[in-house]
């Protein structure tokens, strides 16, 4: 039966559950939703907008679990339904439908699972369901139903269809290729093979896994004793191997974007899980490239080609609700984005271009690459082999009508199929789901022993590919029973195939499942053994009560003998027109240029992505006292011994590429280059290692004989330097169909760079200091200067006909490796990469991250007459900042450099060329080139606050007040006495204990960790903890507001509540609960008791998460931990969606702690009342804060901090130092 609560008029919630509600239950209920009534009504007659009744949303999965971590039993399923009128259409038709009322009918689903179905005809199949098989294929799969002597399944031709689908198999970079008549010699895989093989450097493994290890330097692990147990942290050396992924996820985001985004960052994480016998995740990072987003009407380079009429989102809309989705993804999972790219492009061939048809080019299927940084353990780092009896094991989600074919619809044209196909691989996004499953893994990877043999994730493919792979050695036999179902209609087919995320499979011995089983309920992460390992070479899905087979199969010929592909292509010359210009309307073109996409502020990107989390960012986007996107590379410390860390970047250069395709992939590994080399390497270049993801529209005319000269241009290219690619993907169907036509997406390959960055507080950033120094400017393309390809291009609708190139090799490894040394020996100030927007642009962003900060600048040097191809072409090259004493090691190691200009405290950039001067206000071209930024952001931030943000940015810069005792220096822990015992308490999806843990740590504590299954079952009292941290990140995925299913979990379950009370009750007990913490303390008004209406923590103004590094001022407070630094003025970490203070009594009744550093947004992200940061109560002992204190422990933490500093700790140590002594003197 269905139960309504809410208001009809309104929101409304529907539960559906297998009994009568008890008026304890509804009691429970109606707390739950806010005080919510419940409607004593069967039906409701009004229109509705909500889930498609088919899908049970990742929400309702939530709310269902927080119910029953409430006592609340028998609830199938919640799901949020918004009043609507009939009119109305304004709804993403892909996740949610609109109801002409609800009823005990609204989630009946009239399915009965389809039998197992023995395919007659498989052409014929092949074409009704999409399967992408080709007629060899097909053919192929006939021979074994001969050979077997039956017919196959419907689940045996779907899921070879899955498993030897292009996006899984590789079958044209592993084919042959005939271009102009001739075959060539090699394959494409093995031309990127050979980068490996010819300069093995620190690999550890490349191409064999789910991810790339290189060799990593010996780190400190800080994690709790055992995982299976509340228990202490404790420190522990271990030597690391560094993981480097990249995935693209470019159709299901073209269909629906926010998932589609979304599941490609959480399929990335699970990757960087599955490596080895399991290894951690540590960083993200993002590119998207779309169509033009028509953010404005009559934008010059928008007009030459007509809008389509677009299949599923529009552009402007895919940029927003793809960046919303791997953003949620990440910030709920607890993974920061720190480095990331956008292209929008599109360009209408002329027909005198080509003997060839005239194209239509553009990112129409778009594309979304999710890629990252990790790490493992050395010894840990290669899979063993199963050995027969070894147990198969699921960890995570239930299987759900979710991306049924989604690896063979990604192997094909968009548009190609009928949307009922394509829209079957819409997928459902849960990262609080995939976060409790990593937890087990993380246990079993931390702990003394890890007993996985081996590890692959859930993606493409479903339980088909993920199971198949674990046992390809062996073979194995699944019991289709044990599979957990949470959609009762699915077919066999459909529960072994569908593409449900948040699962990981694992292979472990039978003896040690109780260990990871007893890891895995304390996280709450489903855990189920499915299966066994065989040694038959068989894979076999059966039922054991039903006896059913829907597959049953030898490995050889499921992975089969599936035939080579052969390539056949022609070279296509295509000759673009070069535009018209005239140096006078320099500046017009200029404004023009800062406003694409690709050269413009990424404010509205990084504002809402957490880019501190975990609290080992050592570098992310935003740079200066301004705090806009501007670093060339992300940087994460491997440990919080402040030295260790990875450097990641990213380079691409498709348009470039269209001219040349050898260039624009060495201009590609260039860019990437010239963005690490600001960060200093172990062994400078030889550190690197690249990951390339090839997104090509193959089988079109002249595209594989394109594709061919680009990927063997990557493999001499990384050879000549020295450096290998270990890893890589490809997604070979860039082509978008419309009834009228076809557009084409630019062949693209996007490197990532990542490498050991061994001096993590060194990483050089693009901000000009006001310190007398030169700035220097390399050429390091060694070509001359050309504008084809460039954004300069772009926006007067054209290519060119002639890109720059990389001409030689050895003078960028030269000029990478002095460049690295002179970092390490402190001797670079500042320095930026020369890229999209071209040196012009460069020099511009050098001004724009502070205040009163200018440039005078003469590149007659250069010897290119003509200013805009000298300050547009987009040739690699670098510009820095530092004294003349670098002139001779340059000199000596023959590197042709020019000093342009000095540094000006004016505001103002100018620019002489020969003849020719310009002369450019930094503020209003930064606000040019942040406008873009506030256009986006006017789509996703709520009550006119992009406005605020735009206007107010520049005149919010960071300062600082330290306090005036503030030494910088560790404290020193005196070994001879008994620390005092604190604790951390999290749960499920919790994703701040570490970095909280490690303040306590370093303040003197002894930290256990305590989740609050330990306190629900009694095996945790904390009757020996006299400081606890409540600690941040999405609880229960933030389901019906955040922390309100934690606080239900204390509430209404007896154990956990007297634990709470008690310690509460004891006057020698501290307390500080931060952000997700915070919001749990306010919910359960133990801030101020004694209040009769309670301040709560509501969302934020913008009604979106907000990410920045801000500043508060301490008031003059009696909090325990923060009394001592009153007066003071600090930079801090915020990251949160409801963080805004809603105070209702006047400010005298509050014990305000800190406020922001200014009132107003985006300074205050949330509108706080009071300009509320902090909160304690009247005792002092317990503090309540939005700011993550933790995460700006040291000086590498903050994105801002005051120069010439050099600061073990920063002052923020000093609140848990106090709470150390507070209890020590009680």
């Amino acid at each position: 039966m269905i139960h309504f609560f809410g208001n009809q008029d309104s929101k409304v919630f529907a539960v559906q559950t297998v009994k009568e509600l008890s008026a304890e239950s509804t009691s429970k209920l109606n707390w739950l939703f806010g005080n919510q009534p419940k409607i004593n009504a069967a039906s409701l007659d009004a229109f509705f907008i909500g889930p498609r009744a088919a899908m049970i949303t990742p929400w309702s999965t939530n709310a269902v679990e927080i119910t029953q971590n409430m006592g609340i039993d028998g609830i199938i399923r919640i799901e949020e339904f918004d009043a609507s009128t009939e009119d109305f259409s304004d709804f993403d038709p892909m996740i949610s439908e609109k109801f002409n009322g609800l009823n005990q009918d609204s989630f009946t689903i009239d399915i009965l699972p389809e039998p197992i179905l023995d395919i007659e005809d498989i052409a014929a199949y092949n074409q009704q369901e999409g399967l992408s098989l080709s007629n060899e294929e097909v053919e192929y799969l006939e021979g074994v139903a001969t050979k077997i002597g039956r017919k196959l399944t419907d689940s045996e031709v779907f899921g070879f269809s899955q498993v030897n689908s292009e996006h899984c198999r590789h079958k044209i970079f592993n084919g042959t290729f005939v271009i102009d008549g001739e075959e060539q010699p090699t394959s494409l895989f093995k031309m990127i093979k050979e980068t490996s093989k010819q300069f093995p450097n620190d690999i550890v493994s490349a191409y064999k896994d789910n991810v790339a290890f290189i060799k990593g330097p010996k780190v400190e692990q800080f994690a709790p004793k055992t995982a299976d147990k509340p228990d202490f942290y404790q420190t522990e050396d271990f030597n690391s191997v560094i993981s480097i992924k990249a995935e693209t996820h470019n159709f299901p985001t073209t269909v629906e974007p926010f998932n589609g985004a979304a599941t490609g960052s959480g399929g990335e994480i699970r990757d960087r899980l599955a490596g080895g016998k399991g290894s951690l995740p540590l960083a993200g990072t993002a590119v998207y490239m779309t169509s033009y987003s028509r953010l404005e009407e009559k934008r010059p380079w928008e007009q030459k080609f007509e809008a389509r009429d677009w299949l599923y989102q529009t552009p402007m809309d895919i940029l927003i609700k793809a960046s919303n989705g791997a953003s949620d993804f990440g910030n709920k999972f607890g993974q920061p984005l720190i480095c990331g790219s956008v292209l929008t492009f599109e360009h209408e061939e002329n027909s005198s271009s080509s003997t060839s048809k005239a194209r239509k080019l553009g990112y129409d299927k778009v594309i979304m690459q999710a890629g990252g940084i990790g790490y493992g353990k050395a010894e840990q780092a290669l899979k063993d082999t199963p050995k027969e009896g070894d147990k198969i094991v699921i960890l995570g989600g239930e299987n759900y009508r979710i991306g049924m074919g989604g690896a063979a619809v990604s192997s094909s044209d968009t548009g190609e199929f009928a949307s009922g196909i394509e829209l079957n691989a819409v997928q459902r996004s849960n990262p609080e789901m995939q976060k409790r499953a990593a937890n087990a893994v993380r246990g079993m990877i931390e702990s003394e022993e890890n007993f996985i043999v081996s590890i692959h994730d859930h993606g493409a493919g479903g339980h088909l590919n993920c199971l198949s792979e674990l046992v390809e050695d062996t073979g194995g036999k699944i019991d289709l029973d044990k599979l957990p179902v949470g959609d009762p209609t699915l077919s066999a087919k459909e529960i072994i195939g569908n593409e449900s995320q948040e699962r990981m499979g694992l292979v472990i011995a039978e003896k040690h499942i109780d260990t990871l089983q007893k890891i895995a309920e304390r996280e709450r992460s489903p855990m189920y053994t499915v299966g066994d390992v065989t040694t038959d070479d068989r894979f076999t899905f059966e039922s054991k009560t039903k006896g059913d087979k829907p597959m049953d199969l030898a490995l050889e010929d499921m992975f089969g003998s599936s035939p080579k592909t052969v390539l056949t292509d022609k070279t296509v010359v295509r000759n673009y027109k070069n535009p018209r210009y005239k140096t006078k309307n320099l500046e017009i073109y200029l404004k023009q240029v800062l406003q694409l996409e690709s050269v413009a502020c990424k404010d509205w990107l990084t504002n809402k992505v957490d880019r501190c989390v975990g609290g080992k960012v050592a570098k992310q986007q935003c740079a200066g006292s301004l705090q806009i996107p501007l670093n060339n590379v992300g940087v994460m410390a491997l440990d919080y011994n402040g030295k260790e860390g990875i450097a990641t970047s990213i380079g691409h250069s498709p348009i470039s590429g269209l001219i040349h395709p050898e260039a624009g992939s060495r201009n590609s590994i260039t860019e990437a280059l010239t963005n690490l080399i600001w960060a200093p390497l172990k062994d400078n270049l030889k550190s690197v290692s690249l990951s390339a993801n090839w997104m090509w529209p193959c089988k079109n005319e002249g595209e594989d004989a394109r594709l061919y000269k680009a990927v063997k241009a990557i493999s001499e290219f990384s050879i000549d330097l020295g450096i290998n690619v270990p890893t890589g993907k490809d997604s070979l169907s860039m082509k978008q169909k419309y009834p009228d036509g076809e557009v084409i997406s630019p062949g693209t390959v996007i490197i990532s760079a990542a490498g050991n960055c061994n001096e993590i507080s060194k990483v050089v950033e693009p901000v000009l200091q006001q310190n007398g120094e030169n700035i220097y400017y390399i050429n390091i393309s060694q070509d001359d200067f050309n504008l084809g390809g460039s954004s300069f291009n772009q926006t007067l609708n054209a290519i060119g006909n002639q890109a720059p190139d990389v001409k030689n090799a050895s003078f960028l490894k030269n000029t990478f490796n002095t460049i690295q040394d002179l970092i390490k020996a402190d001797m670079i100030s500042a320095g930026h990469d020369v890229a999209s927007g071209g040196l012009i642009t460069t020099l511009l962003e050098m001004c724009f991250a502070d205040r009163n900060l200018g440039a005078d600048f003469n590149i007659s040097a250069l010897q290119e007459e003509d200013s805009i191809k000298v300050l547009f072409s987009e040739n690699a090259g670098i510009v820095f900042q530092a004294d003349s004493s670098v002139e001779t090691i340059l000199s000596e190691n023959n590197i042709e450099f020019f000093n342009i200009g000095t540094v000006n405290d004016t505001e103002k950039v100018t620019i002489k060329n020969n003849e020719d001067t310009f002369s450019f206000d930094v503020t209003e071209m930064r606000d040019v080139w942040y406008k873009t930024s506030y256009l986006l952001d006017q789509k996703q931030t709520a009550n006119d606050l992009a406005k605020d943000r735009f206007e107010n940015y520049k005149n919010q810069s960071l300062q600082y007040t330290f306090p005036n005792n503030f030494t910088g220096k560790l404290p020193v822990i005196d070994a001879s006495k008994p620390k005092p015992k604190a604790a951390i308490i999290r749960e499920k999806g919790s994703n701040s204990e570490r970095e909280m843990a490690n303040a306590m740590y370093l303040a003197g504590f002894d930290v256990k960790d305590v989740h609050m299954t330990d306190l629900i079952s009694g095996r945790e009292t904390l009757e020996d903890i006299q400081f606890i941290g409540t600690v941040g990140g999405f609880s229960n995925s933030d389901v019906l507001g955040s922390a309100k299913g934690w606080a239900g979990a204390f509430l209404y379950n007896e154990k956990a509540n007297t634990a709470l009370k008690n310690f509460f009750k004891r006057d020698d007990t501290l307390s500080v609960g931060i952000c997700n913490g915070a919001q749990l303390w306010m919910e359960l008004e133990l801030i101020n008791p004694d209040h009769e209406v309670h301040g709560k923590l509501h969302h934020n103004n913008s009604q979106k998460h907000e990410s920045a590094f801000t500043s508060v001022a301490v008031q003059k407070n009696n909090s325990v931990m923060l009394s001592s630094l009153a007066g003071s003025t600090l930079g801090v970490w915020i990251s949160h969606g409801e963080g805004k203070f809603n105070l209702p009594m006047s400010e005298d009744n509050y014990n305000i702690v800190a406020k922001y550093g200014y009132d107003s947004y985006p300074s205050n992200p949330n509108g706080s009342d009071y300009n509320t940061a902090m909160l304690c109560d009247t005792t002092g002992r317990h503090l309540v804060m939005m700011p993550h204190i933790e995460r700006s422990t040291f000086q590498w933490n903050w994105a801002n901090y005051p120069v010439g500093r050099k600061d073990e700790v920063s002052p923020w140590l000093e609140a848990f130092t106090n709470a150390k002594n507070w209890i020590e003197n009680k």
